[in-house]
């Protein structure tokens, strides 16, 4: 941060904490959702867009669980499922795709953008819908816009899904040199609302989000743009907003107290906010916080934490937790440590935390067996046979679907991982 007089200053490490410790590197076997899951969280969010899967009844099921959807509900999603005969090459696919997109945009008028989202099978039969967006736009275009990307799970991990239909975006924003603050990484409506409060209080803006709630108000972007991230899952979609010739604001990400003062920092520096007024607005909503994370400090102070690689919003998580609610770190896993998203986090964790990217899940369980944490944090597929063998476990999913950023959710974050622990004390005879 800036320490110009008259600015906001937080005073946190710029150096030093895991910026430069080796990382355990593994590539191995891997538990974790395919990138399709994002559907769940982007559907709610982009309030005029559909999500089209083309893939198998396994893709469906995953969403439609994952979403827990009601048979009569009306959602945002669907499967374009592919059979026998489409896997064979019996029957052509890019028929029977225009077809069900074309019955779709009928029996939905209010649809504004359709995203064909690409899976395993798709990918495997080498069914091209980048070809088959551009085909169905020269017929729906302009009342429709279609998009494609992949959410297929044989190289990415779950929150890449997002990532791919951002970056499937960004070609289509409109060019401005105007200078705003562009927010990047789906956000709940709550939550950004909270923000946008913040911001007009401390004088910052225009403010604008991506994705926004409306898939035709995409946000502009150019030369003006400053990106504050909500979400370290965003990097290509990030990388792709840099070469439209935005600039990215280092932050920590908005979870609890610390986090959420210093994210707001970077954006006040840069509008050159006045240090008495950023300290008017923010510390008593920071003081709020910190009352709120001392109800749940008791419980999780001294706890030995370990977090398997999953949802790349890990080491976040683990300053929020190692910093404002005492745990100790173990093992911090994550599927890919993208430095240019998380640089501002790394000096912030104990250099005695073993940092690992990737996976070789048999070798991670091994060393969680041996260091016997307190607290797992795992997928889904690895929480209940670790709590058979006696281990308290956290579903990492939980994070992605649950309100988390911003000084008025910090407990609720705070009491996500206190509940297993709690719950292990109430069934403890």
């Amino acid at each position: 941060m800036s320490d110009r007089p008259g600015l906001p200053v937080v005073e946190l490490p710029t150096s030093g904490g895991c910026a430069d410790v080796p990382v355990l590197k593994e590539r191995g076997q891997r538990e974790v959702f395919c990138g399709l899951t994002g559907i769940v969280w982007l559907h709610r969010k982009l309030q005029d867009a559909f999500f089209l899967v083309v893939g198998s009844r396994t893709c469906a099921h995953l969403i439609q669980s994952a979403a827990g959807v009601m048979i009569f509900a009306e959602p945002r999603f669907g499967t374009a499922i592919l059979t026998d005969r489409d896997l064979a090459g019996m029957a052509d696919a890019n028929d029977e795709l225009d077809r069900v997109c074309a019955t779709l945009l009928e029996r939905r008028p209010d649809i504004r953008t359709l995203f064909l989202v690409g899976s395993c099978p798709s990918e495997v039969i080498k069914l091209d819908l980048a070809k088959a967006a551009e085909r169905l736009n020269a017929r729906v275009l302009p009342r429709v816009r279609v998009v494609n990307y992949s959410g297929s799970g044989i190289e990415t991990t779950f929150t890449q899904g997002e990532d791919n239909a951002l970056k499937a975006l960004v070609p289509l924003l409109p060019a401005s040199d105007e200078r705003q603050l562009l927010v990047v990484g789906t956000l709940a409506d709550v939550v950004e609302d909270q923000f946008a409060r913040l911001f007009r209080q401390l004088g910052i803006g225009p403010v604008r989000h991506f994705p926004p709630r409306r898939s035709t108000d995409l946000p502009p972007v150019g030369p003006g743009t400053r990106l504050l991230l909500a979400q370290p899952f965003n990097g290509e979609a990030v990388r792709a907003l840099l070469a439209r010739g935005a600039t990215l604001l280092p932050a920590p990400y908005p979870f609890g107290g610390e986090g959420t003062t210093a994210w707001l920092a970077a954006a006040a520096a840069e509008w050159n906010v006045n240090a008495e007024h950023f300290r008017q607005v923010t510390q008593p909503l920071h003081e709020r916080a910190r009352k709120g994370l001392d109800r749940y400090r008791a419980t999780l102070e001294g706890k030995r934490l370990f977090f398997m690689p999953d949802s790349q919003l890990e080491v976040p998580l683990a300053r929020f937790l190692h910093r404002e609610l005492g745990m100790q770190l173990v093992e911090v896993g994550t599927p890919y440590l993208d430095r240019q998203m998380v640089g501002a986090e790394l000096p912030l964790l104990p250099a005695t935390t073993t940092l690992s990217e990737g996976q070789d899940v048999e070798r991670q369980l091994d060393r969680v067996r041996a260091a016997k944490p307190d607290l797992t944090v795992c997928g889904l597929g690895l929480a209940n046979p670790l709590e058979r063998e006696g281990f308290a476990t956290k579903w990492s999913i939980e994070l992605v679907f649950t309100p988390i950023h911003g000084y008025d959710q910090a407990a609720d974050l705070a009491e996500i991982f206190a509940r297993p622990l709690l719950r292990r004390e109430r069934l403890t005879v």
